[in-house]
């Protein structure tokens, strides 16, 4: 069973699906949904026509954009990647995007048990891949999506009536999943995560990027500045393993964003995807902007918490642990 495994490149395990191929949907999404948002935010700006036609196309793209990332992550043959097109299609209307991840995940595995088996792969190959996935997208789909849109919701209406503890909980966690190995983007698009919510959720995720690229300075120049700033922070996931103490600061800093986000500035995301993607391309921030009503107290705190206190405040906690023999600046050193 090994060697058959691993003649057919499957390869079962946490890094290849909640890892690999859950990063990659997050990507799926980022040039389908999240980008089409963007471009609809243009068109309600500016009355360009054209704008409007990108966000039409661009989301209507999002279940086969995910579906074809995941599979690529799982170095799926040329046949099952595009047959995932219509797995992705059919999944995303029915389970939203976890219900295409789980659809999209063990139909890439079974297309690649038959890949190349039978002297009509390319009669099987598809047939087995799209049959299995849009047998899951019916059968799971919907519970699935039904879950996941009760988690959201759960987490947002709580946010709502207790926006201190639970803008400070959100912005911990989701900061917290951008740094590790997996997608924070990926697991608040599935839980459709907006709102004030959606507001704590970036204001976490944006005190670990801005927050650890501004501390690290000094020790990683402007190349590091901009990796994990306007990249990712977790380029510091080596560097934390070795000595987690120089995870604190950025994490005390984004328990303090969280609810100023949410009771002072009273910040909400307006797109899933984008509340867990912090400064990466500025998406998060973006997100914060694409609604109507936004107003200039609300730019002024998204400046505020995005930016500012992260890069305020980062600093001196990690100068406090400095002195306490906690961190030394050889911890923070990035190989860029």
């Amino acid at each position: 069973m090994k060697n058959f495994l691993k003649r057919k490149n499957i390869n079962i395990s946490f890094k290849a699906y909640f890892i690999d191929a859950l990063g990659a949907m997050a990507l799926g999404l980022f040039a389908s949904l999240l980008i089409g948002t963007i471009f609809g935010t243009v068109y309600d700006k500016t009355g360009i026509e054209f704008f409007g036609k990108m966000k039409e196309f661009a989301t209507s793209a999002s279940g086969p954009a995910m579906a074809v990332a995941i599979g690529a992550a799982m170095n799926a043959p040329s046949l099952v990647l595009l047959s995932l097109c219509a797995v992705g299609f059919g999944a995303n209307l029915t389970g939203g995007p976890m219900g295409t991840f789980v659809a999209t995940v063990i139909a890439t595995e079974l297309g690649k048990v038959v890949s190349k088996e039978t002297k009509i792969d390319i009669l099987v190959t598809p047939t087995v891949t799209i049959a299995t996935g849009t047998a899951l997208a019916i059968w799971t789909g919907p519970a699935i999506n039904t879950v996941m849109t009760a988690f959201g919701t759960l987490i947002m209406t709580c946010t709502e009536l207790q926006p201190f503890w639970m803008g400070m909980l959100v912005s911990v966690v989701v900061g917290i999943c951008l740094t590790l190995p997996i997608s924070s983007a990926a697991i608040c698009a599935s839980l459709g995560l907006i709102g004030l919510g959606g507001g704590a959720a970036t204001a976490g995720c944006c005190a670990q990027m801005i927050g650890f690229a501004v501390m690290t300075l000094k020790e990683n120049g402007v190349s590091g500045l901009i990796a994990q700033g306007l990249g990712t922070s977790m380029l510091q996931m080596g560097n934390i393993m070795k000595n987690p103490r120089i995870w604190i600061p950025a994490i005390l800093t984004s328990a303090i964003t969280g609810p100023v986000a949410t009771c002072v500035f009273k910040l909400e995301n307006y797109v899933a995807v984008a509340s867990g993607m912090g400064t990466c391309g500025l998406v998060g921030p973006i997100g914060m902007m694409t609604s109507d009503s936004i107003t200039t107290y609300q730019i002024i705190g998204m400046i505020t918490v995005c930016f500012v206190l992260p890069a305020i405040l980062t600093p001196i906690f990690s100068g406090l642990l400095k002195k306490m023999k906690w961190i030394s600046s050889d911890d923070l050193k990035l190989n860029l």
